[in-house]
């Protein structure tokens, strides 16, 4: 007689493409299906910390074939980390942070993902807000202190520009900084949160609306580069950079009852890597990531399978 079946994903790489590969140093990606159309957006410049960096967005139809759409770029600022966010209107976001002495959240507004409007400066002074989501008639996103005391920050705004904090301390202690943010159907709010410094475990948040009392659990691991999905079957997957071993961007399974993060499938990098998108389309995960892995750091786009597999304990 068996005892309860428990159900696992396994990940298999079924194709990785390099889209990315025309700067010294191409890195800090995202990944959005828009209007039929794949766009994938990242930071061109001479390396990973020079003061040169624009924002280059790609275009493909198949995810193959990929052209360039957009460069933004702002004379004698350093643009990092573009984010897309898709918005209720059926406009295009990017945010990112532009740096000069300090660091300013900026965002773009596009009615096709090609033409991009003037840029908004959007939260606060050297509070970086790393990643936002739209949930029912608001958008929420997750900043972090870049200078003075380090923590996380809620935002919240109904238009997606005017982001006002909605906590103030989301979280602190450990130098917490880059985040993936997830949406459930019924609203339950995901925090992947990654931390520096003396205690550098990541974190995972959780929080029902309004989102003010959140729940963290530390997941033991470091990583960074963080990204978080909710696939359609319920799975909660992420993005990661992994350091224990072999330095690899990875996909992990999310286990919120065990506050587990769980190594699925590496892809192909190491080095310089991570920073992942992800999308699931055509029932596959599709993700943009950077690596440095054949020599130069280039941008890539795999595409990963996921099987839900039994496991009879």
């Amino acid at each position: 007689m068996t005892s309860s079946s428990l159900h696992r994903t396994a990940a298999e790489v079924v194709a990785v493409h390099r889209i990315g590969d025309s700067a010294p140093h191409s890195a800090f990606t995202d990944l959005v299906r828009y209007a039929g159309m794949w766009f994938c957006a990242f930071r061109e410049a001479d390396s990973h910390l020079s003061d040169d960096g624009v924002i280059r967005v790609l275009t493909s139809t198949d995810g193959r074939a990929w052209s360039s759409a957009a460069v933004i770029r702002a004379a004698g600022v350093d643009l990092r980390d573009p984010r897309f966010v898709a918005r209720p209107d059926g406009r295009l976001q990017l945010l990112a942070a532009a740096r000069t002495d300090a660091f300013t959240t900026v965002s773009w507004l596009s009615d096709d993902g090609r033409a991009w409007g003037d840029p908004t400066s959007v939260g606060e002074p050297d509070v970086w807000v790393w990643q936002a989501a739209w949930h029912d008639d608001a958008m929420y996103g997750v900043g972090y202190a870049t200078r003075g005391p380090r923590f996380a920050r809620l935002y919240r705004s109904v238009d997606g520009l005017d982001l006002r904090p909605w906590v103030p301390t989301l979280f602190e202690g450990g130098y917490p900084n880059e985040s993936g943010l997830a949406f459930d159907p019924d609203g339950t709010a995901h925090c992947l949160l990654r931390r520096d410094g003396d205690s550098a475990t990541a974190q995972l948040g959780r929080a029902q609306p309004p989102y003010r009392e959140w729940t963290w659990t530390d997941l033991g691991v470091r990583v960074g580069g963080p990204a978080l999905l909710r696939l359609p079957d319920g799975q909660l997957v992420a993005g990661v950079r992994l350091l224990d071993g072999d330095v690899r961007t990875a996909i992990c399974a999310v286990d919120e009852e065990h506050g587990e993060l769980t190594e699925l499938v590496a892809l192909p990098s190491g080095g310089d890597t991570s920073y992942p998108g992800l999308v699931w389309h055509d029932d596959r995960l599709w993700v943009s990531y950077y690596s440095s892995h054949e020599e130069r750091t280039c941008v890539y786009l795999a595409e990963v399978s996921l099987a839900e597999e039994a496991v009879v304990g």
